[in-house]
């Protein structure tokens, strides 16, 4: 009588993470997301730490929170988890406004994204 379990998103090795309503444009968290991509997670976690992006704290926040589902919910071994995909997406986008010059005015937009972070667990070759 009850309903069908969903089915998993991701494949048995993988886990992830999302984060919405992250206060800075697309293409500014693109590349903090780029600098992690295909890197084993403690690399990337040193990256983002000494990182001189505002937005790297939120995405390290991220990648911890996918380590953490890996762990914990998928039964993962840590040690060989790879960030698989990081991807941003738009999300809303707040419009501003200021008075200019001869009864202007001038449009500000405040755009907010979202990210997504998978990783996968890789078996290491002797």
């Amino acid at each position: 009588m009850s309903k069908d379990k969903n089915p998993r998103r991701v494949a048995d090795n993988e886990a992830m993470a999302k984060t919405r309503m992250l206060r800075t444009s697309p293409q500014k968290l693109n590349l903090v997301a780029a600098m992690i991509r295909g890197k084993k997670v403690d690399k990337a976690l040193t990256d983002l730490t000494f990182s001189k992006k505002r937005i790297a704290e939120d995405v390290k926040k991220c990648l911890q929170s996918a380590i953490a589902n890996a762990e914990n919910n998928h039964n993962l071994d840590v040690d060989e988890l790879v960030v698989a995909e990081a991807y941003v997406g738009k999300n809303l986008v707040m419009k501003r406004g200021r008075p200019r010059a001869r009864g202007r005015y001038g449009k500000i937009m405040k755009p907010f994204s979202e990210l997504t972070i998978k990783v996968r667990q890789i078996e290491e070759q002797a």
